[in-house]
């Protein structure tokens, strides 16, 4: 099993979640901080958006549009070129308030993690009203495969990486487990070109790299700390951002949390959306 050591990139920030690279720079929230960010290879940053809520998910628009959850009011948020910042789509209507995580695939569908029980993910397709697609316990970290066909997400109550097939309409069906993961609360994901996905297992405090069927492969501690969220990318998509905070949950209620961004370099580049 492969131990990778990953190095410093920013800190400063408080809970980062929802990375994203896009362009030549990997796009964040700092959900305690309620920004969202922008940060290069060079841990040169960038605030895109402060917002009153929290934001969590993010994903773009076929337009090149950012788009962000807003975790606290069932929305989700559009980014203007201009700045301005919009509502998107109301879920409040569908399923309630407490919205999480989000992938956005290349036809502009979002599907949206809500996490208050039962739990389910939402499909924002702006030719059709929001409908829930699936019902899973706390929807975290989402992706979707490179031919747009199956979508993973973590299942962080259930202890595993739960795989979907996507129907032409937007649809999931043939739910099945992908892996699971004994003693782990699977958050952020991201899939790599040989179809294992990473994931942040916060409460142990590392990323682990799971093949289909559970095996891991790689580990990654982070020292304690929560493991957040990670992702692929780099002109190469082989550089895996791991973003991990300092915290508890009394912390986190009171905006205490001290998170960072780390980086490694990994054998097997990214593939799939994000």
């Amino acid at each position: 099993m492969t131990r990778l050591v990953p190095e410093l990139l920013l800190d400063g920030l408080r809970f980062p979640e929802g990375p994203r690279w896009r362009g030549d720079r990997l796009w964040f929230s700092d959900m305690v901080g309620h920004q969202v960010m922008t940060v290069d290879l060079q841990g040169n940053t960038e605030v895109i958006a402060s917002l009153a809520t929290r934001p969590s998910g993010i994903g773009f628009l076929p337009d090149g549009r950012p788009i962000v959850v807003s975790m606290t009011d069932g929305r989700v948020l559009v980014i203007e070129p201009d700045g301005e910042v919009n509502t998107f789509a109301d879920l409040s209507g569908v399923v309630g308030l407490h919205l999480n995580d989000m992938v956005v695939d290349s036809r502009g569908r979002a599907y949206v993690g809500y996490v208050d029980d039962p739990g389910a993910i939402v499909l924002v397709d702006g030719d059709h009203a929001p409908r829930v697609v699936a019902e899973v316990a706390f929807p975290n970290g989402t992706v979707i495969t490179p031919e747009g066909d199956r979508l993973i997400v973590a299942a962080t109550r259930g202890e595993a990486l739960l795989e979907f097939d996507i129907e032409a309409d937007g649809s999931l069906s043939h739910r099945r487990v992908f892996a699971h993961i004994p003693d782990s609360t699977p958050d952020g994901i991201c899939l790599d070109a040989e179809g294992a996905v990473w994931v942040g297992s916060y409460r142990r405090g590392e990323f682990l790299r799971v093949l289909a069927g559970g095996t891991v492969t790689d580990r990654i501690d982070v020292g304690g700390r929560w493991a957040l969220a990670c992702a692929l990318g780099g002109p190469d998509r082989r550089t895996l951002f791991l973003l991990s905070s300092e915290t508890t949950m009394e912390d986190f209620a009171r905006r205490q949390s001290k998170g960072r961004i780390e980086t490694t370099t990994v054998a097997v580049p990214g593939a799939g959306i994000p």
